[in-house]
């Protein structure tokens, strides 16, 4: 907040007439989703927050100054601070020229490789011993204990939050998951689905919560904002490409294993 707060107010004063208002469980992401994958958005005790989806859309004006840039600006933060700038063309700014720097920033992120661990995080375990009954014993799940299951990015990499929005927004509309950089599973969550065990067995029935793993590549570079002749447009220098993975659970999603000794 307090760099934005800054560039805004270098923009007003410089700009004469303008104001800067597991291997196995891991697989590819599939286009139908496991009979073993059980949605728990209604049954899950903890209601977890609906992640917001919504893309900042950039004006007209940011658009036309994003087309200048000659490299893709994905970034919520600096669109949002482009559209909240104006620019007044004065005829008195003709022979006027400035750079002003806006800071380095991520630009965007580059999807390589996506896939999906079903069994990311075991959460639970259930289980029902009928090595001592004569008829079959029916196994359900209920989980135990309430558990937060994290992901998040897997190396440090600068304006790091920003990074996960990129991240995040790409994966959403590229996987159509809920997914989120943590979810969690309440506990007292049951799940109507019956599992026979038969006599003389042990049955479990654990429960893990999935995610999705991503690798990529994020563009960072130092922006400014050039005004010349009464016109503006959007220079970029000093790009830097910076491989990065992410893991962004999948909200109130169950992968359910049931095994018998």
């Amino acid at each position: 907040m307090k760099k934005i707060l800054s560039v805004s107010i270098c923009l007003a004063i410089f700009f004469c007439g303008s104001t800067f208002t597991d291997a196995q469980s891991t697989a590819a992401v599939p286009n139908k989703i496991p009979s073993s994958v059980v949605d728990v958005s209604k049954e899950n005790t903890y209601p977890n927050p609906a992640h917001n989806t919504a893309e900042l859309v950039p004006g007209s004006k940011t658009k036309a100054l994003l087309k200048t840039a000659k490299v893709p600006i994905e970034n919520a933060r600096l669109i949002k601070l482009l559209n909240e700038s104006t620019i007044h063309p004065s005829k008195w700014s003709l022979g006027y020229h400035a750079k002003i720097y806006l800071g380095e920033w991520p630009l965007n992120y580059a999807s390589k490789e996506t896939s999906v661990n079903w069994e990311y995080k075991k959460v639970n375990d259930n289980a029902v011993d009928a090595r001592g009954s004569k008829t079959v014993q029916k196994l359900t799940y209920l989980q135990k204990m309430q558990v937060k299951v994290s992901g998040g990015l897997t190396a440090k990499v600068p304006r790091s939050e920003e990074v996960n929005q990129l991240i995040m927004a790409k994966m959403i509309r590229k996987t159509h998951f809920p997914i989120a950089f943590s979810t969690i599973i309440g506990s007292g969550t049951k799940i109507d689905r019956p599992y026979s065990v038969q006599p003389k067995q042990i049955g479990h029935l654990y429960g893990f919560v999935p995610a999705i793993s991503e690798k990529g590549t994020i563009t960072y570079g130092e922006v400014f904002l050039v005004l010349h002749g009464g016109q503006a447009k959007i220079e970029v220098k000093n790009r830097m490409q910076q491989g990065i993975g992410a893991w962004m659970p999948i909200q109130d999603r169950l992968f359910l294993r049931y095994s018998v000794n």
